[in-house]
């Protein structure tokens, strides 16, 4: 006779389960996002901004001077390196290895960032406001741990080929994240230090020929072409992206690198490096917006694109794949199912606020009404996919709570 669980672990394994799934990272982001805010609002808001943007030394001395352009052109550049070995690993051996396993997760990302920058510049041009479409890009990135956090709290009610399908449709949505970054967000070039980049990416690829597996020259190779990356122009997190490429997939003795690399460095990824980035990013001071800025025409264009755009965007790419044959959906999963994950595609955090503060730099007002937008339509995107996906899913495996050993 199976022994009956006690009370006490029924009212707290779901608390447990937070750490010890792939919920842990998401949580993580929330409780982050939540102190952030609460730190901007409280009699310390101005010692909180002072601590990441007050000045460390002069700008003529370094460019970066200050913890927040610490954190945001150096700290992330080494978020976006693992991104880079994460998708080089999945594209060479992993779930997008063939042009079939690609079709789907790619036709539903490109439409899951087209249809909300479109949903976004209607909005903003609704209002006239010029200035506001340098923020298309902002609701098209979806936030990896936050969207598998909140599918993580759902067990395994979640058939495992729409957990794998969210995976790769975030993997290929941040690899148009840094593709816009890239082609959109560049400042004017300067042609010496991108010579000098485009000289060590070359040295780094000739490294990777030679089936090179010592990870410390790697690394210096890495930082010296960071260093050209953000005096050059271009955003220095692309850098990040760049190095990883050259990462050898197996060395001379079948060393796996990138693997070993990406293992060592994700969990430094999820749990410094994100939420330092999103404790430093997040906070908003409501006081200065009021409730005229939280209903302005920049928030809630970037809320609508999250909540609205995605879901329609990525569902109705599904559908049209499958209808007309050019990819199948998921195995097991039903349409509402898909739906539910089609909507928490919407929650986008890391890649959102990362982007928001280079299509506005320069401009705080616009830049505080953008965290809004993205902490509304994420929140709204999370609690309504998470509801679906509560009501509809119905699977053997449910059979057994998740949270019950």
């Amino acid at each position: 006779m199976t022994e009956r669980p006690s009370a006490f672990r029924l009212v707290f394994a779901p608390v447990r389960a937070l750490f010890v799934s792939d919920a842990s990272a998401g949580i993580l982001l929330i409780l982050v996002a939540v102190a952030a805010m609460l730190a901007a609002n409280s009699p310390f808001a101005e010692d909180y901004h002072h601590l990441f943007h007050g000045l460390l030394f002069d700008a003529s001395v370094f460019k970066l001077n200050t913890l927040h352009l610490w954190i945001n052109d150096g700290l992330m550049a080494i978020f976006f390196f693992v991104v880079g070995l994460e998708v080089k690993r999945e594209w060479i051996e992993g779930q997008l290895s063939t042009a079939q396993q690609r079709r789907m997760p790619v036709l539903a990302a490109a439409a899951g960032m087209a249809v909300p920058a479109l949903v976004y510049l209607f909005f903003v041009n609704a209002e006239g406001a010029g200035e506001l479409t340098r923020g298309w890009a902002i609701p098209a990135a979806t936030d990896i741990a936050f969207a598998m956090g909140v599918l993580g709290l759902l067990g395994n009610r979640v058939p495992a080929s729409l957990r794998l399908f969210l995976l790769t449709v975030a993997i290929v949505d941040d690899i148009g994240a840094v593709l816009v970054i890239a082609l959109f967000y560049t400042a004017k070039i300067k042609l010496s230090w991108l010579v000098g980049a485009l000289l060590v990416t070359g040295a780094m690829f000739a490294m990777n020929r030679m089936k090179v597996k010592a990870y410390w020259l790697f690394i210096l190779a890495a930082i010296v072409l960071w260093f050209f990356v953000l005096n050059s122009g271009v955003h220095a997190t692309i850098a990040g992206v760049v190095a990883a490429l050259t990462i050898p997939m197996v060395g001379k003795d079948d060393h796996t690198m990138v693997e070993i690399m990406e293992h060592n460095l994700a969990p430094w990824s999820a749990y410094l490096i994100v939420p330092v980035f999103g404790f430093a990013n997040a906070g908003v001071h409501l006081g200065d917006l009021g409730l005229a800025g939280v209903l302005a025409p920049l928030p809630l264009a970037i809320a609508a694109g999250l909540f609205v755009g995605k879901q329609i965007g990525i569902f109705s790419a599904i559908w049209a794949a499958d209808k007309f044959g050019f990819a199948p959906r998921p195995d097991n999963a039903s349409w509402p199912e898909i739906w539910g994950v089609s909507i928490l595609c919407g929650i986008g955090f890391t890649m959102s606020l990362f982007i928001s503060g280079l299509a506005f730099a320069g401009n705080a007002l616009l830049v505080e009404e953008a965290k809004i937008g993205i902490l509304m339509g994420s929140l709204i995107s999370a609690v309504v996919g998470y509801t679906i996906l509560r009501l509809t899913t119905a699977h053997p495996d449910d059979a057994r709570s998740p949270y019950v050993d």
